[in-house]
């Protein structure tokens, strides 16, 4: 399971997300890989779903990146409790994403096993995404 070794708060904040990727919207060490094209947050699961989806497809042939990583931790209140009374306890790990952010990259394989790959590993996310491939390929 992805998650932090250790934080300094275990609760945080919602915040918003808003605006585009600023950062990690460029591919850097693969040749083909999956671009976000919404806002949204993708739990530690589908991360991990996601990537098992890739290794399994590629029959552990070429090289994966992951791109995000989830750091945010989710909170939630048991069910039927009352309102009030604070903040829920940490459930899980979630990794905000933005529209732009390169989520995985694959290299080292066959460029139209990639695609596929990447296709399967897109059903796993909760957020729409495209396929793009480096420049000069």
């Amino acid at each position: 399971m992805l998650s932090p070794k250790k934080v300094k708060f275990r609760k945080r904040q919602k915040g918003r997300n808003k605006g585009k990727a600023l950062r990690g919207s460029t591919i850097a060490f693969g040749d083909i890989a999956i671009k976000t094209l919404e806002h949204g947050k993708l739990s530690n699961n589908q991360i991990e779903a996601a990537r098992i989806a890739i290794m399994r497809h590629i029959k552990r042939g070429g090289q994966v990146w992951i791109r995000v990583f989830p750091d945010v931790p989710v909170t939630a209140k048991p069910a039927e409790v009352r309102q009030g009374k604070g903040k829920g306890s940490p459930v899980g790990w979630c990794a905000p994403v933005k529209p732009g952010r390169i989520l995985y990259e694959v290299k080292g394989v066959d460029l139209a096993l990639a695609k596929e790959a990447l296709v399967r590993a897109s059903h796993k996310l909760s957020v729409k995404t495209m396929i793009v491939v480096k420049e000069g390929l």
